[in-house]
Formats: C-alpha cells, structure tokens, sequence
C-alpha cells in the first residue's frame, strides 16, 4: 500500500542548488571523500548498495529489509559503538552536500540486473535508513533542516518538488520513534513554509504521525484555519483523516462553519462535504439547518461581484461557479446516500420553513438529491415534502424559475429525478399542484438539451393518453403553451404529438379541440414548422367526417374547424397587419374548400350541421381570421338564416299542424308589417319526416340547428361591425309561431305524440330566447336592455309551463341542445309526478298568473319551486318536475349574460296600486329573473372555481361528462371567471342588502312572525331562494383556491375591499387583517334576517371562508360558534306557518351544527351541554315538541345531533394531548378532568339508547362507541398509567364510570347479534376485541402497581338493551353459576350487579409481577383457558369488575 503511494522518477539531470555551498563543491578533492568512506560508504557498500554518481540512481543488490538489517548488526557489533553511529550519520550529511547526491538519495534505489532474486522496486536510501530505528530520529532532524534550502524552488528544471519527495519520506513509516517531537517540527516548518509546502505538509499529516498525536495536531490545525482560509482544502483533507474525539470535532465542525461566508468558492465543495461527513445522529438535524442558512448559492452565480472579492476567479464566469455548485451537490449527495440521519435532517430542515421567502435554491436541489439517491426510502420523503410545500404555497414558481435560470446546468444532471417529480404532481388528485408539475415541465423544456426535450414531450403525451380528466387537460394546456413559446423546437416533436389522435376515443370534445388547436398551430401555423405532418391530419380529418358514427363525425368537425383556425388566421408581418387581407390565393382556396367539405359531409345529419355551426361560432369568436375568410363566411351564414328560420308575418298562417299555429311573444310595434321565427311549422315538418323514417337532405331545415345559426349569425356580425348587433337586432323582438300556450290547461287530454311535440316546442323556444339574450345582454341601450328583461321574463314563464308539461309526459327525450357531447348517456331524467327533488338553487321554475307577458311586474309571477318531500299540500298545488335533470338540454347561457345581475332589484315600494312601476326609464330584475340569474352563475362558479380532484374513470360504469352545457365556459381559464365575479361584486352586495331590507320590513309588518297574515308566500319562497343563492355565490367565490396564490393575493384584497367597503369608506386602502375583519362585520349583519336554516348555513360557511383569508382565523371562531349556537336555538318556519323539516332540513341541520361544534372552544363542554340540558329537556316534552333551549332539537331531527354530538366527541378525544413524563402534577390533574368529563358525556350519550332504541341510533352507537374506546386505549390508559401513584381515586373513579358505558357496549353486541341484523352485527367483531383489550389494558395496570387485588373478573351474561337476559344463550351449566354467585360474598355480589356468568369458569393459572411489562400483560389478550366444569372443557371470556 505504502508503495502505490509513491512515485518513480527516472530523470536526466538532477537540480542544481541556487545556494552556494562551501563543501560539496568539488568531488575531485579525495581527502574529505576517502574519510568518510571508511564509515557511510564501506558500511552501505557492505550491506549491499552502491552509490552512484553523475545523475544515475543508487543501486541494490539485496531486498531493503536485508540492506536494513546488516546495517543495524554494523552499527550495534562496531567496537566504537555506540561512537560509531554519530560517524555514520557525520557521512550521511557529507554525502548529501552535493545536491545531486541528495537527490539520488531521496529517489528509489535500482536493483542490480545480476541478481534475479532482487525486487523489482526498492525504496530510496533515505527511506531505507529512515526505517532503522537508532538512525530514525537523526535521519529526520537532517531531512528537516535540509527541506527550507529547496522551498522556493519550486518544480525546477527535474518536473518535481524536493520538498514533497522529502514529506513523502516520512510517510507511512512502521514506526515513528517520537512522534511528538516529529509533529512540533511539522508544525514548525507549516509556520514558515510558502502555501505549496504548507499544504504538502498538511495534507501528509495524517500519514506522518501516530493516532495518538491526532488531537493535539488537530487542534493546531483548527487554530490555523481560523487564522488562514486559504489552507482549508488541505486542513480539512487532514482532519477528515485524523482519528480525534466527538467533542473536538464538534468545535472543528463550528469553527468551520463559523468561516463558511469567507470561504473560496472553489473550495467550498471540500467544505460542504467536511461539515456533512462529521456529523453524529444526535445533532445532524442542527448542523444541516445551519449548512442550509449559511450556505448562499444564490451569490455562487454573479461572477463580477465574486472576481471583485475573490483573485481565484478571474476570467472563468459562470462555469467555475456552476461546477462549483456541482460538486457541493455531490458532496452533500454523497452524505445522504451513505448516512441515513442526514437525508432525515435535511428533509426536516425543508419541512421546519414556514415562509416562502425562506426557502432558497438549495431546498429544491436537495429534493432533487432526496429523490435521484432514493437512499432509505428519501424518495418518498422528498415527494411529500414538495408535494406538501407546493400545496400550502411555501414553494412557488418563482423560487423554480429561479433555480433553472441559474442553475440550468447543475439541473441538468437531475433531470431524471424533475421529470419525474413532475408525472408525480400532474397525476395527483389535488389540483394545488397540478400548475407547479405544468411549471417544471415548461422550464426542463426551455433550459435543457434536445433529449430532455424529448422526454418532456413523451411525458406530456403520455399523460394525455391516460385519459384522466384533470392530467389530460394540464397536459394539453402545457403542449399548446410550448408550441406558442418555442415553435421550431416543437417542430421537431410534431410526430410524437400525432400519436394522441389513436386515443381521441378517451378524450371530452374541449380536449378535442385543445388537440387539433395544438396539431393544427404544428402544422398548419404562420412558420409552419411541422408541415410534414399535414398530409396525416389530412387523411384524419377526411376518414372522420366520412363516417356515420355520430362520434367519429363530431371529432372530424372539430378538428377541420381548428384547421380552418390555423390556416385562415389573420397574418401579422412584422408589427403591421394588413386589413385586407395577406392570406395567399392557395391557402384561401384550401380554407374555403375544407370548410364546403364540412358543410357538406354534415348535411345529413341536423345535429352535425348544429355543432359546426357551433363550432365555427366558437372559432370566430376565440380567433381573429383573415378579412377574406371572415367575409366568406359571414355572407353565407347571413343568406342562409334568412332563407332557413325567417318568414314575413302574414294574417293566417297556412299548414297542417298539430296545434294552431300563432305568432306570439312580439316585442316590436304591432301596427307594422314584420317577420318571425318560423319554428312550429319547421318542428311539425321535421316530425313528419322522422315518422317517414326520412332522412335529411339538401333543402330540408331542422329546428335543431336554429339556435346554433343565430349564434353563428350574431358573432359574424359582431366581429365585422366590432359589437354594433344594429344589422340583426331585429330579432331581438321579433315573434315566434307558436301555438297559444293556453293548451297547457288540458294537457292530460293530449295523446302522447301531441305533449311530446308541445314539450318540444317548448324546448326550442327557450332555448332561442337564451341565445337572444346572450347576444343582446351587453347592449347599451334602454330599449334592448327592456327588451332583453322580457326574453328572460319569458323563460322563466315557459320553463314553469315545461315543467307541467313534461310532468304528463313520461319517457319523453328532449332535443339536443349541446352537440359537442353525448348529450343524453348518463343523464337521468326525471320521471313524471310531482317535483320531489330539493336541490340548492331551485331555479329556472316560474310561471305567470296570466298568460300575458310583462315587463312591468314580476309579483305576477308565481313559482314553481322545488320543495321538500314532507310538504305535501305545495306538491298538490304546483304539480311539476323538477328541471335540474334537463339542464344538459338547454342552450348554455354566456358569462356576460350575468351582467344583468347588475340591474337593481323590482320591490314592492317601487308599485302602484295596479302593481305598475313608478320608474318606466329603469331596467329593474325581477325576483324570479335574480334567482334565475344566480342559479346559473352559481353552476358556473362551482363548474370553473370549484377544483375537482382527478379521478379515472370506474370500470365498466358509464361517464356523466359534468362539461355538458359548460362548453363556452371551459373555454375561459378559472382567473378569468373569478375576476369577472369581483366585478359583479358590488351588485351582488346590493341585492343581498335588499332581501335583507325585504325581510326586515316583512318582520317588522308581522311583528317578528315570519308567517304573518302579511306575508305572501310565493314572494317569501322567491326572495329566500334569492337570498340564499347570494350567499351561495359569495361563498363559492371566496372559497376559490386560487386566492392562495400570491399572484392572485391583489384580486382577493380587492374583493375584500368591496365588503368592507359597503361597512367603511376607503376599503381598498386597508390592509388585509383589517379587510378580513371589516367584511366579517358586514356579512354579520345579515344574521337577524336569514328566512330559513339552510340560508343560515350559507351565511355561516361565507363567514368562516371569510374569516380563513386573514392571518388569524381563530380570532373570528368564538363569533362563528356564537352564530351557529344562535341558528340552532331558533325555531325555524316556512312562510306557510309549517315547522321546517325532511331530509333536506336534516343535511342542513348537520352541517350548522358541525360549524358550532368544531369553532366552539370547548367540544366536549358543548356536547355535555346539549346532552345534559337540550337532551333532557325533550324526554320531557309531549311528542311533538322540541327542546325549550334547543329548538332545533325533536324527535325528528334527534338522530342528527345524536350521529354529531358522537362524532366530535370522539374526534374532541383525539385531541386531547398525550401523556409526557415531563409533565408535572396538575398537568397530569387537568388532563385527568378532561377525560373524566369525556368519559361521563360518552355514558350519558350511550345511555339515551335506552329511550331511542332505533336501528340508526345503535348504528351510530356501535360505530363512534368503538372509535372512543380505541381513543381511550391509545391516549387515556397511558395517562392513568402515570397518575394512578399520585391520583389514585381519581384513576378509580374515571374507570367506574367508563365500566358502566363498557358494559352497555357489550348489551348493544347482544342485542345486534340477537336481532340478526346485517348493518349492526358488522360492527360487533372489532368492539368485542376493543372491550377485550380494555379489560387486559386494566389488569396489567393495576398489576404493575401491585393492585391486583382491586381487580376482580366475571363473566357477563348476554342481555338485550333492556337489561334482560337473552334465553337463546344460556348455558346448560347455568344452575352452578347461580350457585357459585350465591356463595360470592357480599361486596362482590353488590359490585358485579347483573354480573352472572354466561359461560363457567373463571380466568386463572395467570400470574403477574411488579415486573411485568405492559407490553408482556397485553400478549394475555386472546389467551384461552380450559378448565375442567363435570366431565367438559369450556372457553372463557370475560368482563371485568373494579373493586376499591
């Protein structure tokens, strides 16, 4: 080993020495040479070497441990010894003069070719001698004091350093005879030595000297790091090597890394790696949260400031830097792979960062390490942690953009690990960091090389090949973004991207539609980059409009409409845009033709022509087209709509029909001649020619694609004439022929195929009149703003008349109105009967006192609301189903139709006597248009705000697509739409103030009576809905998680500010705390006037979502419990004078009081409190009343807070803190109160069973009984272990009472078994094993305490809940028992109760020490003892008792 480490130099000439000696000079002289030869050379001659001259080596002629040995046996037989010695070593010095000769010396001797037997290799002559030990000690002083004549000579002339050769002499020697002395030398020469020889001799140390110099040498070395940092590198090399004491090292350790911000940067790795490497279990976590503060990556990669401080780094930029963060990287990969309490420190180092500006590069590079080493499982670690810090925003985008910006080539290495750190993150359920795997596949893309790219594109292909819904998307949303951001790099990908067509079977239509958008922008784009791939996205398109699968043609359509997307979009050259058009002749005749192919191929077939036009409605509206293809289309769609759905109004309509046909709903002046829609007379003709089994040809139009058409119309003319609708805004007001809707009135009489086709008509109507308002809503205008209030005045009308219709119309199918789905797979309708479905918004069912329309009055208005199943009169006088079912099959409104909500409310003040408004000039909602209204932005927000985790798709179950009648709305991006709510903030506020107003004055005329002779019952039903929508709504959009973001933290504090500012002046202005406070205040308000308990909740969750969105939401809990409390102590009543109450009531009931319990400070008192006082207080009312204090609380509504109250009692339980050995005496004492109060709720609770003995109630008993006792198990019996010394009656008294809910636990398992049913017995098992263990729990307590005569075990016998012994289980061997309970004594008799065994046998033969561990007791748990009852073996199981 020793000698690998040293090097063979054969050189030429040796150096020659720049001092000039006075002996050694001239070897001719023999006088001086001939003297000492006598000793030196005779002696080294004899032994076997030969000393050479004139530049050539030494030669040996016998194996050095021979040459050592005969020099030893010279020296020690010489007469003159010990004399001789002295002379030896006086010839040594002389030789060594002539710098030749001392070079020869210190290089290896050459073995003589003559004698085979000789060693290939032999150590020099210096070294040999050095290895005699009565020479050792003179040989090194000379070496020493030769060593300064050569330090500044550097390499010389011969290519290698004196100095070292001569450290190297020293090294690894089998025995140093004074080592102390050695090392004060050492040190003496580090002292005065130039930084070469310094660090030679440093870093030789370790091989120098013994271990038992290792300490003192080691503290030398630390005093001279301290005082010089450019020796660090070879300081550090040596004390990783030295053998010194844990507490010497820990001072080293801080002394380095109190130098850490003044060391080189160069020379930072060795350090990093030093630090890491000398660490202990014990203080790894503290030393690695010290490395991370101190070590600043950051300032690693600015190479000018760094050159200014540094002289190392002159012209080598930023690739020194980046290697030298490179290596740190490796050094601390190297700890954490070979020592697991450094991975563990570091992941709990990132974990303890609670603010984001606190987090720093090497926090992400060190995951990256975590999860590329996967030393001891880290890899799972470092997924949770990043997953965990993304989620709650302590790692942002910011901080990776960052760490790929500057250390892209660092990353690069880790590559592997980032991607699939990323799959991990895009697959996950949570949609908080879904964007941040988006973010990290954007940047691996944008820094790294060629085959990083195409693994990124891989990756992203494979995730929307998975077919998840939330994965696809992301995926897409990120392919389209790189196509945009980098378009000749994605070129060269385009076929990886092609291969998503062969699972387009997986894929919605928007992701169609993200797809084609994305091929299409490849190939078809202004570079067209990716034109190779045209030719497949041809013959793609081609092959799907050609086919006659329904799905197949729908992907076609989408698809050619990207294409004509792509290809016909307007082109920029430059900064300028050329307004008449740029597209070049060939391109303009492929759009035209592709889109004829189209038009074409979709003739067939009334629901394809719909979704082109749908499609193309979509294009013209998201992409700015060329003027020329713009025109093209514009002119054929204008023709077309005129010559299909519009006709002159004429006296007499002629046709035959099913019904009489009438131009009705006219807006415009009746004394002129105008036009309609011609829509009774085209669904009769397309019926007809269903029945005749007829397909659609050239010249035949179809209903279905009137609402599409006009929506394609009115984008055409808005994009042409840049909003101004003038051209079309005729149909605005223009009629329709119907037939009079007095036909309603004898539906029943009606034959199927004539409700059928009047529920069509129906349907088309109000789906036309949507697409009017969607075109007109946003117009200025007085007139069209009235005009638009009676097309939404008239839906809600003819919903209320669809509602009937449809209720006589069984098994009827609605015609499609979303086409770009399967409109009807996995939609349920609603059969036909009375409306039993309550959902929350309960919208979109109105109808009017007459048949007359107007714009006036909306109290004329009646409404046919969704209501409980319990209230059976409504359901008689408003027969109907509810319309929640059909949504799929109206038109979907647009998200400026909302911008109506900004209209002020119509109240009764604003009436005359003949229900006329005072104010015609104003546009005024109706409170059936403002719940209409807020029922479809409140599904839009829970569609686009609400984050939905991804889920696959369960096997072999059909997919409800939740997208159908959003698809306008997918289309914009979720900050879009929360932005848009804000905006409408102020007008929401005003309507919630004026059902505030509304229900204030209503109390006040009725004296406090909601059910007043004043009160108008259709009115309350519409204004409540109203109000809770509002609530509904605010709710929603507050609990956007994208308010988390900090990107999103300006639009939050804005609309913070539009609550608090309708409380103060100057909102905005105020910081966050004080907008979070000030909008709480406001939404309190509205408290006194909530009409019904589910409105209640709303305004509780709005309050709590409110209150959670500044930085102390548990300053605002003890107000939210108060709240909460107040509902529940309300008697809650309907307009009608009837209690509220059904299932929907209960949901509701539930969750108000979950808000109570979990924001109240104290659960387990609150729970006593509703036991104890509201409880009791209903066992004593009559049968239909409620609690005095809890009004809320009846026999109906009983299972509801029982199923709560044991809910988080348990839950209340779990949090009670556990037991610690530090804790002190009246720690101990609280923690004891607490529990005995728990213990004494859970008895009372489970007593109450006796009076609610119903199959739910023992259910919940069954469930939470077990969950509690498993609590008590893991938390209270560690905690009465450590009081029983100290609080022995306490521990005793806890355990009594807790007996007495054991003991009723085990009555509820006889009585489940006994009534054989399935829902109860399930939970028998696993409570009968917790009560088992909680009786050997017991016992190996009290033994460890030397109590064992406290306890006492019996045999309980199976009863019913009412105490009664259940027959079926006696034992045949009951006579003895009863018997052997005769001969019990008194006190055990008095303390067993109804204890009488059910089996024979006591436990015995177990015996237990003071000794015994718990852990050993428990292993009793199961144990089974046969004991000998007449001439049979019984089991016993048992039920303890506890005696004082």
């Amino acid at each position: 080993m020793m000698r690998k480490k040293r090097q063979s130099v054969d050189k030429g000439e040796g150096a020659t020495a720049k001092k000039s000696r006075s002996t050694g000079r001239q070897p001719k002289e023999p006088a001086p040479e001939e003297t000492h030869e006598s000793v030196f050379g005779v002696f080294l001659r004899e032994a076997g070497v030969t000393l050479k001259q004139d530049g050539t080596s030494n030669e040996i002629a016998v194996d050095q441990v021979v040459f050592q040995k005969r020099i030893k046996q010279k020296l020690q037989k010489s007469p003159r010894y010990p004399g001789i010695v002295q002379e030896f070593t006086s010839g040594l010095e002389s030789h060594i003069e002539d710098p030749e000769r001392f070079r020869n010396s210190l290089l290896p001797c050459v073995p003589q070719l003559s004698d085979g037997d000789s060693s290939s290799f032999q150590e020099s002559l210096l070294r040999m001698l050095l290895g005699i030990e009565m020479l050792q000690t003179v040989v090194i002083n000379i070496l020493l004091e030769k060593l300064p004549e050569f330090m500044f000579d550097g390499t010389g002339d011969v290519g290698f350093s004196i100095p070292r050769i001569i450290i190297n002499q020293l090294k690894w020697l089998d025995r140093v005879v004074d080592s102390k002395e050695l090392a004060t030398k050492l040190m003496e020469l580090v002292s005065a030595a130039p930084v070469e020889v310094q660090c030679d001799i440093i870093t030789s140390l370790p091989e120098i000297l013994e271990d038992s110099q290792h300490n003192d040498i080691a503290r030398e070395l630390n005093s001279l790091l301290q005082e010089n940092t450019q020796l660090t590198v070879p300081i550090l090399d040596a004390l990783s090597s030295l053998n010194i004491s844990s507490s010497l090292l820990t001072e080293v350790r801080g002394a380095v890394m109190a130098t850490l911000a003044a060391v080189q940067l160069e020379d930072l790795p060795v350090v990093v790696k030093f630090i890491l490497h000398s660490v202990s279990a014990s203080d790894a976590y503290e030393v690695v949260c010290s490395l991370r503060k101190k070590l600043e990556l950051e300032h690693c990669v600015l190479p000018p400031v760094l050159q200014a401080s540094q002289s190392c780094i002159k012209s080598k930029g930023s690739a020194v830097s980046q290697d030298s963060v490179t290596l740190i990287l490796d050094g601390i990969k190297s700890a954490v792979r070979f020592q697991k309490t450094i991975s563990e420190a570091w992941i709990k180092a990132i974990e303890s960062v609670d603010e984001p500006e606190d987090h720093k590069v090497i926090d992400l590079l060190v995951l990256f390490i975590l999860h590329s080493t996967n030393a001891n499982q880290s890899r799972r670690g470092a997924e949770r942690v990043l997953k965990v810090k993304v989620r709650t925003g302590l790692i942002q985008e910011t901080l990776l953009q960052r760490t790929f910006r500057d250390y892209s080539q660092v990353m690069r290495g880790y590559f592997p690990s980032i991607l699939a750190l990323a799959q991990t993150l895009l697959r996950s359920p949570d949609p908080c960091v879904v964007p941040f795997a988006g973010h990290m596949y954007r940047h691996s893309f944008t820094a790294f090389d060629s085959y990083c790219q195409q693994e990124v594109v891989g990756s992203l292909v494979t995730h929307v090949c998975s077919g998840v819904g939330g994965e696809v998307d992301m995926a897409l949303e990120l392919l389209c973004g790189l196509v945009t951001e980098k378009p000749s790099e994605m070129a060269l990908y385009a076929v990886f991207v092609k291969g998503i067509l062969d699972y387009m079977d997986n894929l919605t239509p928007q992701q169609i539609r993200r797809l084609f958008h994305l091929l299409s922008r490849l190939a078809f784009g202004q570079q067209q980059q990716g034109s190779h791939i045209q030719d497949d996205i041809h013959i793609v398109i081609r092959k799907q409009l050609s086919s006659t699968v329904p799905k197949y043609k729908r992907i076609g359509i989408i698809g050619a409409v990207m294409i004509v997307g792509s290809m016909g979009a307007l082109r920029v050259k430059g900064k300028e845009v050329k307004q008449n058009g740029s597209l070049p002749p060939e391109t303009f005749r492929q759009v035209t033709a592709l889109l004829e192919l189209v038009k074409s191929s979709s003739e067939s077939s009334p629901e394809a022509a719909a979704l082109y036009y749908d499609e193309l409605a979509n294009l013209i509206q998201s992409t700015t087209l060329d003027p020329q293809v713009q025109e093209s289309i514009a002119n054929s769609v204008v023709d077309d709509f005129q010559v299909d759905f519009v006709v002159d109004v004429e006296p007499e309509i002629s046709g035959s029909f099913p019904f009489p046909a009438n131009v009705m709903y006219n807006l415009e002046d009746q004394s002129k001649e105008g036009i309609a829609i011609n829509l009774l007379p085209l669904l009769a003709e397309d019926i007809q020619n269903k029945e005749k089994q007829q397909i659609h040809s050239d010249g035949r139009v179809s209903p279905l694609c009137l609402s599409p058409f006009f929506r394609l119309l009115r984008l055409c003319e808005e994009k042409q004439h840049h909003g101004d609708l003038e051209e079309i805004d005729g149909l605005l007001g223009c009629p329709l022929i119907l037939t009079d809707m007095d036909i309603m009135e004898k539906m029943e009489s009606l034959s199927k195929a004539e409700r059928e086709f009047l529920c069509s008509l129906l349907f088309h109507t109000i789906n036309w009149f949507r697409e009017v308002i969607n075109a007109f809503c946003t117009q200025k205008e007085v007139e069209m703003k009235m005009k638009v209030m009676t097309r939404l005045q008239n839906i809600t009308y003819l919903q209320t008349l669809l509602e009937k219709a449809l209720a006589v119309t069984p098994g009827y199918v609605p015609p499609v109105a979303n086409f770009d789905g399967e409109s009807t797979d996995g939609i349920i309708l609603s059969s036909n009967g009375p409306m039993n479905k309550a959902k929350k918004d309960g919208t979109g069912k109105k109808r009017k006192a007459s048949g007359k329309n107007s714009s006036e009055s909306s109290s004329q208005l009646e409404e046919g609301t969704e209501v409980d199943k319990s209230l059976q009169k409504e359901k008689e006088i408003r027969p109907g189903v509810s319309l929640v079912s059909y949504r799929p099959f109206f038109r979907e409104l647009d998200t400026e139709v909302l911008s109506m909500l900004q209209c002020g409310l119509l109240s009764r003040s604003l009436l005359d006597s003949e229900l006329h408004t005072k104010v015609r000039e104003e546009v005024l909602l109706g409170s059936a248009e403002l719940v209409f209204l807020l029922a479809d932005m409140q599904r839009k927000l829970e569609f686009s705000l609400t984050a939905a985790p991804a889920k696959r798709a369960p096997f072999l179950k059909g997919r409800t697509d939740k997208s159908v009648g959003f698809s306008h709305l997918q289309q914009r991006s979720s900050k879009d739409v929360a932005s848009y709510c804000v905006q409408l903030l102020p007008a929401l506020c005003s309507h919630l103030e004026n059902c505030h107003n509304h229900f204030q004055t209503l109390l006040s005329e009725n004296n406090g009576m909601v059910d007043g002779p004043a009160t108008d019952v259709h009115e309350h039903e519409l204004m409540s809905s109203g109000y809770q929508l509002l609530l509904q709504v605010l709710n929603t959009t507050f609990s956007w998680s994208g308010f988390s973001q900090p990107g999103q933290r300006s639009l939050l504090k804005k609309a913070l500010g539009v609550l608090a500012g309708r409380l103060k002046e100057g909102g905005a202005e105020l910081a966050m705390e004080q907008l979070v406070k000030h909008s709480f205040e406001y939404l309190l308000n509205f408290r006194s006037t909530v009409p019904s308990l589910s409105t209640a909740l709303f305004l509780s969750q709005l309050l709590s979502t409110v209150s959670e969105k500044g930085g102390n939401p548990a300053a605002y809990r003890e107000q939210t419990a108060s709240l909460a409390k107040h509902f529940l102590s309300q008697e809650w009543v309907t307009a009608s004078g009837e209690r509220e109450r059904g299932s929907k009531f209960n949901e509701v009931l539930h969750s108000v009081l979950s808000i109570y319990l979990e924001h109240v400070d104290d659960v387990i008192k609150a729970v006593e409190e509703i036991t104890g006082e509201g409880i009791r207080e209903l066992l004593s009312a009559s049968k239909n009343e409620s609690s005095s204090s809890w009004p809320t609380l009846n026999r109906q509504t009983f299972l509801v807070f029982y199923k709560v109250l044991m809910a988080e009692l348990e839950k209340a339980t779990r949090k009670i803190p556990p037991v610690k050995i530090c804790d002190s005496s009246e720690t101990q004492s609280e923690k004891l109160l607490k529990w005995n109060l728990a213990v004494r709720v859970f008895h009372m609770l489970l007593n109450l069973v006796k009076v609610f003995d119903s199959r739910l109630v023992l259910n919940v008993c069954l469930k939470y009984g077990r969950l509690f006792l498993e609590t008590f198990l893991k938390l209270a019996m560690p905690l009465l272990d450590n009081s029983f010394k100290r609080h022995k009656e306490d521990v005793q008294n806890l355990l009594k009472t807790f007996q007495l809910s054991t003991r009723q636990l085990h009555h509820m398992c006889g009585h489940s078994k006994n009534s054989q049913d399935m829902s109860l017995t399930n939970h028998v098992p696993a409570l009968k094993k917790s009560l088992e263990l909680f009786v050997y729990r017991v016992k190996a307590m009290l033994t460890l305490h030397n109590c064992q005569e406290a306890f006492w075990i019996g045999n309980l016998k199976n009863r019913n809940l009412k105490g009664e012994e259940i027959l079926s289980q006696r034992s045949k061997e009951s006579e003895d028992d009863d018997e052997e309970e005769a001969h019990r004594s008194p006190l055990q008799q008095e303390e067993s109760g109804d204890e009488v065994p059910a089996f024979p046998g006591f436990l015995e033969g177990i015996m237990f020490t003071s000794d015994t561990g718990i852990s050993d007791l428990l292993q009793f748990r199961n144990f089974i003892i046969y004991i000998r009852g007449g001439n049979k073996s019984h089991m016993c199981r048992s039920q303890a008792t506890f005696k004082s």
